[in-house]
């Protein structure tokens, strides 16, 4: 072995050390001669990449970049800087798209290193104007034909151009249990596929009559909703975990009646058995009524199968309240109920300064058929059978 102070020099820090010093061409002049010795070492190629920029050989240093990314084309650092460079020499728009690649593939934040954390942040911003300024020319340009387009069709155009722009995120379908193929992923539904509706809405004030009447005589059978044992993974569910802040009043509970609570409201309980609520024994249908307390925040999560859909029938709003399907955010309105998909991620606000109430319960999704129906209660209840044995 060589001694010590007869070992070759690391050629990296050769070329390091000559780009401090600002002698760029020793510096590109070493970059070439190790890249010769070591072709494959992507470190090398932008160690070229950043001697040809500081010469002011733009078009060098790009291909030197595109030499690295032909040997690792997730390579954070030469994806991050072609970038750069693509901006510097034909604008942000030209560099939007490798931004955005460079964001996909980026470490955690935490782990960027110092000198990476500005041009990080330069990708952010220039991703996010140029999605913005796409978003503005599609509305704009498409402004006349949409005016002639109504309802939900204009509804899903408007989402289509957020996406289109990659301003907006997809949201699919992520139920927790069951997944019924070609279903479609509709956030809230049509109001015209529930006729029963009419009928719903015209009992409200009965409806409130009986829960308030809930609320004075069975005030502690409002249970906390989020009621995970001791020692299970609560994610997002921390703050609501055994928390009165989010509570229900189970008329119909995992496919059984709740007789006591149906007990102390039976015009509520005749009217919900006359709906198409979802007959899956040991799974559906639930009934209740869900109080979300003040200034309360109800986390992005999703529900079981897209075989059944959720309505909500709002009973009690002091003020302001929210709910948010996929990409779509309303506010409740008293008395108006609508239906929505909740294997779509959803969240909910209660922004009011005291107790908000809505009445939920599933249906069956209008699109299965009786037969599919019976083929769905059989799967889940050979499940059941499985895991009993």
């Amino acid at each position: 072995m060589a001694p010590a102070d007869e070992r070759p020099s690391d050629p990296s820090a050769g070329v390091q050390d000559a780009l401090r010093r600002g002698d760029l061409k020793a510096a590109l002049a070493l970059a070439l001669a190790a890249e010769a010795a070591a072709p494959a070492d992507v470190a090398l190629k932008l160690q070229r990449a950043m001697a040809h920029r500081a010469l002011g050989d733009l078009p060098a240093a790009l291909a030197a970049l595109d030499a690295a990314l032909s040997l690792d084309p997730y390579d954070f650092v030469a994806l991050l800087s072609k970038a750069a460079l693509v901006e510097r020499m034909a604008g942000e728009r030209a560099a939007a798209g490798l931004y955005r690649n460079a964001l996909a593939i980026a470490p955690p934040d935490d782990r960027i290193p110092p000198p990476l954390r500005a041009p990080l942040e330069r990708a952010r911003q220039v991703v996010a104007r140029t999605q913005a300024a796409l978003e503005d020319h599609l509305r704009a340009r498409t402004a006349e034909v949409t005016a002639t387009v109504p309802g939900e069709a204009r509804r899903r155009f408007d989402e289509s151009v957020g996406i289109f722009a990659g301003r907006a995120k997809v949201y699919g379908q992520e139920p927790l249990l069951l997944h019924y193929p070609r279903l479609p992923a509709i956030p809230f539904h049509d109001r015209d596929l529930f006729p029963w509706f009419a009928r719903l809405e015209a009992a409200t004030e009965t409806i409130l009559g009986e829960l308030q009447g809930a609320l004075e005589a069975a005030r502690d059978d409002f249970s906390p909703y989020i009621a995970y044992p001791k020692g299970a993974p609560v994610n997002q569910w921390g703050e609501l975990n055994h928390s009165p802040r989010w509570s229900s009043f189970f008329l119909w509970k995992d496919g059984a009646r709740q007789d006591r609570a149906c007990d102390l409201c039976p015009k509520t309980a005749a009217l919900l058995a006359g709906l198409p609520m979802a007959g899956q024994p040991g799974f559906a249908p639930t009934a209740m009524f869900s109080a979300l307390e003040a200034r309360t925040h109800i986390p992005a999560h999703t529900g079981s199968t897209n075989v059944r859909l959720l309505c909500h029938l709002p009973l009690i709003l002091p003020g302001p309240a929210r709910f948010r399907v996929g990409g779509e955010t309303r506010d409740w309105k008293l008395g108006e109920a609508w239906v929505f998909d909740d294997t779509i991620e959803h969240e909910a606000w209660n922004d009011a300064d005291s107790l908000r109430v809505i009445l939920i319960f599933d249906i069956w999704n209008p699109l299965l058929d009786e037969g599919e129906r019976q083929l769905v209660n059989a799967l889940l209840a050979a499940r059941q059978e499985f895991f009993a044995s």
